[in-house]
């Protein structure tokens, strides 16, 4: 596996917006996220503690245990942040082929993280560009999932996305990078879901953030592995996804 890494495509929070609606994905650097959620990083970075206690995904098909992770659902709509009765992760086959189809119940977020005062910023600012992707004039309300991933090289080898390049099935998709340790690898790929356009990049600052219109693009990201052989690595991730009309599964 090659140690390259292409910088990831850096665009101020302004031009945001334009950028979805132009080519179907942003990216922000950490400290453009900052100033986007007009939040410290370093109230962001006291976040990641939270990743050293997620439980593992019992439900990888490949029998894999490179997983650990949390899940918790809200609804955003303007201001209006609420948490919604803690629920199964449900996804179509036709957008995950690999565990799509299956009811999957993830420990729950922590209450103390999402009470943080920068854990209800990024929400809000995620509601306001799906709105904003869309057209919307006004707020609407946005079904909001958000899931904590480590992925470790234990095993030898991690996979971010099992499931190979996909769609969630959602509006908006978020991914940030809160952190990576000891690993090669993990490259993300963007692609035209109806084209042949596509884009490679490794994030490795943490609090980098990828925004994905997902009608429009398809994503995945590649497998890990360790820098030294036998050594230990991860890679932890936070995915938001804002969805119209209801929860995947209602």
């Amino acid at each position: 596996m090659t140690t390259a890494a292409f910088a990831p495509p850096f665009i101020q929070p302004a031009e945001l917006q334009a950028a979805l609606r132009e080519q179907g994905y942003a990216v922000l650097s950490p400290q453009g996220v900052s100033d986007w959620l007009g939040v410290p990083l370093a109230q962001l970075e006291a976040l990641h503690a939270d990743w050293n206690d997620l439980p593992p995904d019992e439900y990888l098909k490949d029998g894999g245990r490179y997983r650990t992770r949390r899940h918790a659902c809200f609804t955003v709509e303007g201001d209006s942040i609420a948490r919604a009765p803690h629920r199964a992760h449900w996804q179509p086959i036709e957008y995950n082929a690999l565990h799509g189809g299956m009811q999957r119940w993830f420990a729950p977020m922590h209450e103390a993280t999402v009470a943080q005062p920068a854990w209800q910023r990024l929400l809000q600012r995620l509601g306001e560009a799906a709105s904003g992707m869309r057209g919307a004039a006004a707020a609407q309300p946005w079904f909001v999932e958000a899931h904590q991933f480590r992925i470790d090289t234990a095993g030898g080898i991690g996979r971010p996305t099992p499931e190979g390049a996909h769609r969630d099935g959602v509006d908006l998709v978020a991914v940030a990078l809160v952190g990576r340790s000891g690993i090669k690898g993990g490259e993300t790929r963007v692609f035209e879901a109806s084209g042949r356009r596509g884009e490679r990049f490794t994030m490795t600052e943490p609090w980098t953030l990828l925004l994905l219109d997902d009608a429009r693009v398809i994503h995945e990201s590649t497998p890990i592995q360790p820098l030294e052989e036998g050594g230990a690595g991860w890679r932890d991730t936070l995915v938001v996804t804002c969805r119209a009309g209801g929860f995947q599964g209602d």
